[in-house]
């Protein structure tokens, strides 16, 4: 038997952590003296420190550590531990690196000095226009996408004419943010007339004044501009008429470039 100081050295577990491994059940000391309270462990214990100290690093908590350790040596049962922790933990990165991206783009911006974080918000009358538009509940504002797929694939036959100008826009019906099931249109100004298709309905999109403001650069961005446009609204008389949209003037479908990203953002108003 290995005295716990001896046992410590060659696990690599300090004696405070084994300690505590003995108290939750996850690794017990196989006798402890009655008149000294030391602790000693087998050599066979050895290979369960490792794994126990393994599964930490991959990022397993103690409670679920205990419940791999007797599954351990079935590859199936210790493959679906494994799976599920992978994605986990590709969800977190995931996340870390939006808000990474996020955190960057706050601090580029703090080192212009030169930038007022102001945008020039203006008044515009959009006539009415012929468009080819999808209108979905979609999982998420990410996912919009999917849109602008539905209506790509189920016009590629059609020889559309884009409009002139040709404003290719995003229209946000819900009457509040939403965490899932988004309620989004898209639009594409086309020439001539064409007939709907499964998914993609052709019609004339009625006169719209909005308030609107344009940017370059990540749709990080976007809460910004729409404070902006927001609180110009309240301040210069305007009231809100209507579900806001974008217009995307250079999107992911020409550049992959997200600092060449060029969004105008509006809200349709009426004077109060």
């Amino acid at each position: 038997m290995l005295k716990i100081g001896d046992f410590s050295k060659l696990s690599r577990v300090s004696i405070r952590m084994l300690r505590h491994y003995d108290e939750i059940g996850l690794l017990k000391p196989v006798w402890i003296d009655p008149e000294s309270g030391y602790r000693y462990y087998a050599a066979e214990q050895l290979p369960i420190a490792g794994r126990i100290s393994a599964l930490k690093d991959m990022g397993f908590g103690l409670t679920a550590i205990g419940e791999i350790l007797p599954c351990y040596l079935d590859r199936e049962a210790l493959d679906r531990h494994l799976r599920c922790k992978e994605a986990e933990l590709q969800e977190l990165s995931s996340q870390t690196a939006y808000r990474l991206r996020l955190l960057d783009t706050a601090r580029k911006r703090l080192r212009k000095e030169d930038e007022t974080m102001n945008y020039d918000v203006t008044i515009k009358t959009f006539p009415p226009r012929y468009a080819a538009t999808v209108r979905k509940e979609i999982p998420s504002y990410e996912q919009e996408g999917m849109l602008w797929n539905i209506l790509m694939e189920e016009t590629a036959q059609m020889n559309i004419m884009p409009g002139d100008p040709c404003l290719c826009c995003a229209v946000f019906h819900d009457k509040e943010y939403r965490e899932a099931q988004v309620d989004i249109e898209v639009q594409k100004d086309v020439k001539g007339r064409y007939p709907d298709t499964e998914n993609v309905q052709f019609r004339t999109l009625p006169e719209v004044t909005a308030a609107c403001a344009t940017c370059k650069g990540s749709y990080e961005q976007m809460g910004a501009i729409y404070a902006a446009v927001a609180a110009w609204v309240a301040e210069n008389g305007y009231t809100f008429d209507g579900p806001m949209f974008n217009i995307y003037h250079v999107s992911p479908h020409e550049t992959s470039d997200p600092n060449e990203y060029v969004t105008e953002v509006c809200y349709p108003v009426k004077k109060i």
